[in-house]
This record gives C-alpha cells, structure tokens and sequence, in this order.
C-alpha cells in the first residue's frame, strides 16, 4: 500500500512522475475550490477534510485515470457537504465532471423508508451513472478504499457495517472489473474489522512461518530463472506472491481445510511477451516439477467474466511442498492489476458520454433485471448473485462457450442462449444425459436445451425458485407480466387479500387506491390493477411492503381522537386464566388479549389501559406496539406473566403458517404429527402458491412459547415442510 499523499503538492508530485500527460491546470483549479469548500471541515481523525479527496485522487493517479476524473475525484463531495451546486461545476469544469461528481453523490435528501432502501437507491443510481460513464464506479472504488484505510477512526459499530457493505458491494464490484489489486486490499481491510480474530490468527500464521515462505519462494524462482534463461533472452520476469488474508480465511474456515493444505498458498508467476511463451513456458513448468490432478486452469482461452486471463497451474517440487505458478503475458499481466482501468481510453479535451464496450454489458443487465423486479431493495441481492467471484463454462452442442455464475442451472443456461430457448425449454441434456430442471452445471459440460416447437410454450412460475441468476428470473417475470396479465391481476388481488386478512387489515374499497398510494407510485403503477399484476408476476414481494402498510394501517385507521383501538378478544374465562397476568400497580382489573398479535406466556408484553375495557396486553414486537407507544406513553403500563415456573391448564390460540412442496398426503402428515404430540387442532386450510409450493394454516392450542417452538420443530421435520412461522390470527 503506497503512503497517501497528505498536500496537494505532494500529489502534483506523484502526477508529474507518472507516465500520463494531464492537465495540471485544471487539477489545480479542482483543488483550490475543494480547499475553500472544505476548509472548515475535519475529518474523524481530526486531519483537515481536503487530505480525503487528495488521497482519492492519489489512488485514481496510481491507476492511471484521466484528467476529469482526478479533478471529480477532488470535487466528489462538495455538493453532498457544502453549498456547491452540480451546475457550479459544470459551468468551471465542463459537464463530464459535473457528471461525474452527480454519479457518486448519495441521495441523502431524498426520505426513503428504511436504511435498506437508502442504500439500495444509492447503489442504483450508481449504476444508471456507471452505465453511461464507467469511471463513476472507478472513483466511488477509489472513495471507499481510502474510507477503509482510515477506518479506524470511527466506532465498532461503524466499522462493521462500512465493512460489510464493503465485502458485499465493493469488493465484488472491484472484483467484477478485474481490479485485483484493489479488490483485494478492500477484502482484507474488511476482513479484519469484521471477523478480528481470525484474522489476527492467519497473520500470526504467515508471520511466523514468513522466512521460510520467502526462502521456499526464492529457490522455485531460481531453479525457474536458470531452466528458462536456456529458452529466453532476456530471462522472462518471474515474481512469487503469498495468497490474501481472506483468500486463505476462505478456505480455512469455510471449506474445513487446515493451513497446510491449502496447495496455492505459495505461488510463482512468470510473466512473458507472448501467448505462445505461455504455453511453451507451461510445458517447461510441468517438466520441471509434478503437476497436482486436477489442478490446471486455462483462463487464456476462457478469460473470466472481469477479463482476467493466465494459466493456473499446481505443481510439487522436491521439498514435496506444492505451489501455483501462474503463466501470463504483460499485456494480461496489466490487465489483471489494473482492471478496466487498464484497458479504458480516455480522449483529452473531448466533451460526451463514453459508451460501454462488450465488456460491460452486465452493468445493463443488472439495471434491467431491477427495471423487471421492481424491487428496489432486491439491487443488493442482484451484485451478491450477478458480480459472484465465481464462473462455470459449459457449452452449447454448436461449440459456444457460455460463462455463468457457480450455482447455475440448465434454466439460466438456456436463459443466456437467447430469451425465446428459455421460455421454449422443456428440458435438457447434460453431457447427452437428461437432467432434471434443477441440476447445476458444471464447468466443461455440454448442455443441449430440449424445447418446444409450439410458439405459445411459456415457462412455469416455479423455475424463478430454481433459477439462479437475475437475468433468468428477470425475464420470466417479463413473460408473465406480458403474456398474463389478467391472470396477474386474480392472483396478485388474492394474494392481498388473504395478508390483509392476516394481518387484521380492513380497508374500505373505496379508499384502497389512496392507502396503496405511496407502493404503487415506488412500483410505476398507475392503477389498482398495474399494483395487483405486479404481485401477481413476482414484481412487488408482500413480506417486504407489508410491515410499511400494517404501520400506516396503524396510523390511518387505529388513531381516531389520539386513543388506538386495538381487536381485542377476552382473556380466558377460567379461574387460573384471570390471574395468568400480573399488571404492575393495578390490582384486580380485566385483562384482555390483542388479537393484533395474539401473545403466549413466554412472550415479552406490554399492557394498554383502555377506557372502560381494562387493560389490553400486547407483545412488545406488535406492530400496533411499536407505532403507537410514544402517543400516550402514560397508558401503557408494564405487564408480565405469572407463575412461569408452574404447570399451567390455560391454553391459547395460535395460528401457524406452514409452507412445503404440494404433494400427496402432506396435510394428512402434518395432522398425523399434531396428534402424537396430542396438540388440539381448531382448523386448518390450504392453498397453493403461485410458485408452486403450497401454504397451510393451522390454526392450535398451546401452552406458551415453549411448547409452540417444540411444535414448530416437530412440524419442520414433516417431509417436503420448507418453513413453519407464527402467524397473526
């Protein structure tokens, strides 16, 4: 890591030694207005604020950026923290810049639901940026590697969130751009805020066996510097490196492998003029030491997705000490530490948008795939899935190579054939062996795509539980929202419905297109009916707008006059059920269940002085709760359950949401289960999804928490359940 440069002399410096002819005078004049925005500005490690963009700009030096982005990288917060307006900028610097800074200025003034959603509006707008002009994500990179570096400063809790933003966003960002280097620093930093300890203990492990490392490395590169000096004159460049931090982590603690096992934890690299040096030099490798089985990889003739090209190799010398050598050219060898950065040409003094090349067309896949889902927070999912570090190569019997992410299925693969194979598949071949919709592909496989010759042949809405790739699932849900629209509409109407019934949620119709008004507009749709086929093909995800709508519900419609009026249903008749709840400080009063959320001993509760109804108990989790406790904080009063020790004879209602595969005999399973564990059953109703699994609600007595987790693990074990959950009545 190269020591940051803290004055902006000291970077004009590291410009003027570098190979590029930038424009000076533009940087300087970025600068002096950063210094005058920034001046009264500090840092949380109490450094003036102007050494942050200074230090951006270094990074953006180092990897050889042009002038515009070194003067965004000196502007890129001057509109987010001082009185700088986007058209300042673009009438000083031109409208690149203006752009630039646009594209990596976070949406703080926009009010926006929950953290989630902000972060996810911000990361979207990046993309839309970065799909006009890819040095936005370049710079925002560089932004978030000098936050890491100066990460200390701020407190535990700040810590682990940056990094796992970090780990999650950016580093497979950097990665996806074959930024190696950065990648790579960002993974490790993170690494160590986030999981300290294992950290610690691989550093203390590279540490202590270091000089033996550095002489093993040396001898390989001697014994190959001198076999090759035979061959090639000048002698190629040969360079031994350690494995990461976290790339050992990786396999540590993930895969169960000890130290000592991990086969490229040493590794030499060769570096030649040309690609047939590559292979020639790979012969003369595998001549001079034992090839391991199974461990030679060709990224020559397959590059990987972030344009990283070289030849893997794992070989054992005679110390029985097994290490990788990796073959490149100089031309990948830049590549691979440089990333995009390397390959992107930047004219000086023209003015316009710069076009993505074949190389970034995922950054407008991942944008169309949000366009389908309309889910704004489901853009974090999309670059964990769609920027995976991972790829498999299968081909196609015509002999193309097709790269998808590990985990692929033969529904993604005939997905990215073309859209007309995936939505005609109805079934496959690997290998010339039939294979079920759900098999994973391997890499080398040949996949022939058995489809349909009937042109209304359309997909199943269970494949978006079995694809695994965002561009697969994205153009399903386009097949059903075009081709199913009123089918879309009973659905998604349905599905609404019955969580609203759930949920105790009773919204007159003619106020309904008001209450969904906010969703609807966050989704573009203009009508009940654009809102109910959006759920209907898999657009908008109940669970996630659900706890928004049971809170403005909340607001709306259980407020009249500043007192909430909860559903309540009595208590318990019995004796023992009318001393089941002590109320702190009141003596001999009514106490009633909400029925909102239906609290069991061994749940937290709080209770609500109602008037003229006693006190209503509420578990402190109730969405009810939480939105109206600060409303009249006098009435709610602190409640507990008694006799926790003791055997009770109440029983209480409980109504179960269980969701498997809709086969034979599942339900009768389900009951046969209840009645061994002798649990009363009230009622029971099915239904099936719309992706093919289907929902039972179950509707019991029990005791408390205790003997409903014992049920609810019972349940688990039925075959084919995929979830149990407590449910509002």
């Amino acid at each position: 890591m190269a020591e940051s440069a803290k004055t902006f002399e000291e970077l004009l410096a590291i410009i003027k030694d570098s190979e590029k002819n930038y424009n000076t005078a533009k940087i300087s004049k970025a600068y002096e207005l950063a210094e005058k925005k920034h001046a009264d500005q500090k840092r949380e490690s109490g450094e003036p604020y102007i050494v942050h963009p200074i230090a951006v700009a270094q990074i953006l030096v180092e990897l050889g950026m042009d002038t515009d982005t070194i003067c965004s990288a000196l502007l890129h917060d001057v509109v987010e923290d001082t009185d700088t307006t986007l058209e300042d900028l673009k009438k000083s610097f031109g409208e690149d810049v203006a752009n630039l800074v646009d594209g990596v200025t976070k949406l703080n003034q926009i009010a926006l639901h929950s953290r989630e959603e902000q972060q996810a509006e911000n990361i979207r707008k990046i993309f839309l940026s970065m799909s006009k002009d890819i040095r936005v994500i370049i710079i925002k990179l560089a932004d978030r590697l000098h936050n890491m570096r100066t990460l200390c400063y701020r407190n535990e809790q700040k810590r682990r969130a940056v990094s796992l933003e970090t780990m999650n966003i950016f580093v497979p960002l950097a990665n996806r751009l074959g930024i190696t280097k950065m990648k790579e620093e960002l993974e490790d930093t993170a690494f160590s805020y986030l999981d300290p300890y294992a950290y610690n203990e691989i550093e203390q492990l590279l540490e202590k066996s270091k000089q033996e490392r550095e002489d093993f490395i040396e001898l390989i590169k001697s014994r190959l510097r001198k076999r090759l000096a035979m061959d090639f004159d000048p002698v190629p460049t040969i360079e031994g490196r350690v494995k990461s931090a976290y790339g050992i982590y990786k396999k540590v603690y993930e895969q169960g492998r000890l130290f000592e096992e991990i086969y490229d934890k040493y590794a030499v690299r060769v570096i030649v003029n040309t690609v047939t040096e590559c292979y020639y030099v790979l012969g003369v490798v595998h001549d001079m030491f034992q090839p391991i089985p199974n461990r030679f990889k060709d990224y020559i003739s397959t590059p990987k997705s972030n344009m990283y090209q070289s030849l893997h190799t794992t070989v054992m010398g005679r110390e029985g000490i097994p290490f990788e050598v990796q073959i490149r050219t100089y031309e990948m060898h830049h590549t691979a530490e440089y990333g995009i950065a390397a390959h992107w040409k930047y004219k000086e003094g023209v003015r316009g948008k710069y076009k993505l090349d074949s190389r970034l067309n995922w950054v407008r896949q991942i944008l169309d795939t949000q366009q389908e889902s309309e889910d704004v927070e489901d853009i974090v999912r999309a670059i964990k899935d769609d920027l995976a570090p991972e790829d498999v190569f299968a081909m196609t019997p015509k002999g193309d190579v097709i790269s998808l992410p590990l985990g692929s299925t033969v529904i993604d693969f005939a997905y990215a054939i073309h859209t007309q194979v995936g939505h005609r598949m109805t079934g496959a071949k690997a290998d010339k062996k039939l294979v079920p919709l759900d098999y994973e592909i391997k890499t080398g496989e040949i996949i022939e795509i058995i489809t349909s010759k009937d042109p209304n042949h359309g997909p199943n809405r269970a494949w978006l539980n079995i694809c695994h790739t965002n561009e697969a699932k994205s153009k399903i849900r386009s097949w059903f929202k075009k081709e199913r629209r009123e089918e879309n509409i009973v659905e998604g109407k349905d599905e609404l419905e019955r969580e609203f019934r759930r949920n105790l949620i009773r919204i007159p119709e003619n106020e309904l297109a008001d209450f969904l008004a906010l969703d609807m507009k966050r989704h573009s749709c203009e009508t009940l009916d654009d809102f109910y086929a959006s759920i209907g093909y898999g657009g908008v995800v109940l669970s996630k707008i659900m706890p928004r709508l049971k809170e403005e519900y909340s607001k709306r419609y259980l407020q009249p006059e500043g007192e909430p009026q909860f559903s309540e249903v009595p208590y318990h008749s019995n004796r023992r059920a009318s001393s089941g709840i002590i109320v702190d400080g009141i003596d001999n009063c009514v106490v009633k269940l909400s029925q909102c959320c239906s609290p069991l001993p061994g749940d937290d509760i709080i209770g609500f002085i109602t008037r003229g109804h006693g006190v209503s108990i509420h578990k402190k989790d109730c969405v009810n709760y939480l939105s109206q406790k600060d409303s009249s904080p006098e009435r709610w009063v602190d409640v507990h359950w008694a006799g926790d020790n003791e055997p009770s004879n109440s029983y209480y209602k409980v109504v179960l949401d269980v969701v498997g595969y809709d086969r034979i005999g599942i339900l009768a399973d389900i009951m046969q289960s209840l009645q061994e564990a002798r649990i009363m059953t009230h009622e029971a109703s099915a239904r099936v999804l719309k992706n093919g699994n289907s929902s039972i609600l179950l509707t019991i007595s029990v005791a408390g928490t205790a003997e409903l987790q014992g049920i609810i693990t019972r349940l688990k074990k039925v075959k084919g359940i995929l979830s149990v959950d407590r449910s509002a009545k």
